[in-house]
């Protein structure tokens, strides 16, 4: 049995306690820690020396945010995932992160278990939204408040979701709302191999790189309307 490939992760934290706690935690559990940062600008310079294959970056920093170190090093080394790290969960740049292109978040109060296995999630090439961040990002499309990027430039995707199936609709109001592999196959009765097929082919058509874009799209395009339950989406198509 072929083992599977160790992460190599960047932890850009200005509080040295914090990096340290967190290297110590992804080591014990296998994976990688390659380098540290203490802010943005050594985040973005660790990461092209380094080339790691997730970033831990924490959205407030000195000299440079974590915002602004993730849409350098995105636009420099595009193979790379970014999960921004977060003291609150109504933090003022979830939706503008987003847009830059990180895959997801976590609150610094995980724990290490979860820690870990989002660094392994976010490498296979999915997302990580908390459900509370979800909640705050479909709370800030329902008032209005969805141009929390302005000013930056969003994702080179196609928003022509008539390029999809209505399985594959289906499948990104799904995703949209949050809904793992596992929760997609039991909502739409397939299996999660079926499942993930349609997920790849929704990313090719509407060049999209994981699930946090797709989960940006869906409310962009209107496609996932605030409020709306699950059960609004039927199996069929």
């Amino acid at each position: 049995m072929t083992a599977e490939p160790v992460p190599r992760v960047v932890v850009a934290d200005d509080q040295e306690l914090v990096r340290t706690g967190f290297r110590l935690i992804l080591t014990a559990r296998g994976i990688d820690v390659v380098g540290e940062a203490a802010d943005g600008a050594e985040a973005v310079a660790a990461v092209l020396e380094l080339r790691p294959d997730v970033v831990l970056m924490d959205i407030r920093m000195p000299t440079m945010d974590g915002l602004e170190a993730a849409r350098r090093i995105l636009a420099q080394a595009p193979e790379c995932r970014v999960i921004m790290l977060t003291t609150f969960d109504l933090d003022e740049y979830v939706y503008a992160s987003l847009a830059a292109g990180a895959s997801g978040f976590l609150l610094k109060d995980v724990t290490p278990a979860h820690l870990a296995a989002a660094v392994r999630l976010v490498d296979t090439g999915d997302a990580l939204l908390a459900p509370s961040i979800t909640r705050r990002l479909v709370e800030r499309f329902a008032s209005g408040d969805h141009k929390l990027g302005a000013g930056l430039e969003t994702p080179a995707v196609h928003r022509d979701l008539a390029v999809l199936t209505p399985r594959e609709h289906q499948v990104l109001t799904l995703m949209g709302r949050g809904l793992s592999n596992r929760e997609l196959a039991r909502a739409l009765t397939l299996s999660e191999a079926t499942v993930k097929t349609h997920v790849a082919r929704i990313f090719a058509k509407l060049s999209l790189r994981d699930r946090a874009q797709a989960v940006v799209l869906a409310y962009e395009t209107g496609l996932v309307s605030p409020g709306e339950s699950v059960e609004t989406v039927t199996p069929g198509g």
